[in-house]
């Protein structure tokens, strides 16, 4: 029997309500953000698929958890004010605890000039950046590797990944502040 995405036996209303379960489920199994094509199959054709993610965000209002359009697609999670709960209840293992500093602005400087590498970021710095570092960041997922520099020795560069764009609520690297605004706020050095 073959997936009856129109649902043409069904009065709209209905229709409707099995479509958004069904993009709502597909959302709620996924850990990784989904996109518009890969939940186009799952409603008719006449379908707008943003009507019904605003259908659901709707719905998941007075939720602990709510959709967020990221990576080119949407994804679940939880909202940050139950951060604190979730970090109590499972405890906070090492990979999931803050951000120093320096891994912070080694984050944003693979973010804002990628693809870059170590020895880039060493120089931003100040000082050498380790390997331990760029393999932690490396590790949850944040960066990988880019292609190889054509300086010297062919170094590795590194580059952001969906799963950073995800983690941060970005649907783009668009969508990263302007420098000049970061300075403007002084959260940078001019």
């Amino acid at each position: 029997m073959a997936f009856d995405r129109e649902l043409k036996d069904l009065p709209q209303a209905l229709r409707w309500r099995e479509w958004t379960a069904r993009v709502e489920a597909v959302l709620f199994a996924s850990s990784t953000p989904v996109t518009r094509e890969s939940l186009a199959p799952l409603v008719g054709r006449e379908c707008v698929i943003e009507l019904l993610i605003e259908d659901i965000t709707t719905e998941l209002r007075e939720r602990p958890y709510e959709i967020l359009r990221t990576a080119g697609g949407w994804q679940f999670q939880t909202k940050t004010r139950y951060a604190d709960a979730i970090r109590a209840a499972r405890g906070v293992p090492d990979d999931e605890r803050p951000f120093t500093p320096t891994e912070a602005l080694v984050l944003t400087l693979i973010a804002y000039l990628q693809p870059i590498t170590r020895a880039e970021i060493s120089k931003a710095v100040g000082r050498e950046v380790g390997r331990d570092l760029i393999g932690r960041l490396y590790g949850q997922g944040l960066i990988a590797r880019g292609p190889r520099s054509p300086e010297a020795g062919a170094p590795y560069t590194y580059v952001t990944t969906s799963r950073f764009l995800a983690q941060f609520g970005l649907e783009s690297l668009r969508e990263l502040p302007d420098i000049s605004q970061l300075e403007d706020a002084g959260l940078l050095p001019r």
